[in-house]
């Protein structure tokens, strides 16, 4: 009798992609935490669309990225060796800096300010 099972040819290239863009995403968090004298960051869920990977300079500068999956934004995350925490706030969320730019950004789609376009 022959053996009917099936391998999943697909695999090994979707892991070598995954394995790909977690080491892209983790060169531009080294990027930024050079940049910045260092980082942390903090990982969000945000539906289909993937992971979110917030980053918080050591000098109040912040960013984000975004993984495909959650899988991916851990690995790339522990492959630049940042710091994650579990949530966004605290001492965590007291580093973060902004400036008159978010500040104009944020007023202005309420308080009728300057419109983002």
């Amino acid at each position: 009798m022959a053996d009917t099972q099936q391998v999943d040819e697909t695999a090994p290239k979707s892991d070598a992609r995954a394995e790909r863009k977690a080491a892209k995403l983790a060169k531009q968090i080294g990027a930024f935490a050079k940049a910045h004298g260092g980082a942390e960051g903090q990982l969000a869920y945000i539906g289909q669309v993937g992971t979110r990977i917030v980053l918080v300079g050591e000098d109040g500068g912040w960013g984000d990225l975004v993984a495909p999956t959650h899988a991916i934004a851990v690995s790339a995350a522990e492959k630049s060796g940042i710091t994650l925490h579990e949530s966004f706030d605290g001492e965590f969320a007291a580093k973060v800096r902004t400036g008159p730019y978010e500040w104009t950004r944020m007023a202005g789609i309420q308080l009728g300010g300057p419109k983002n376009d």
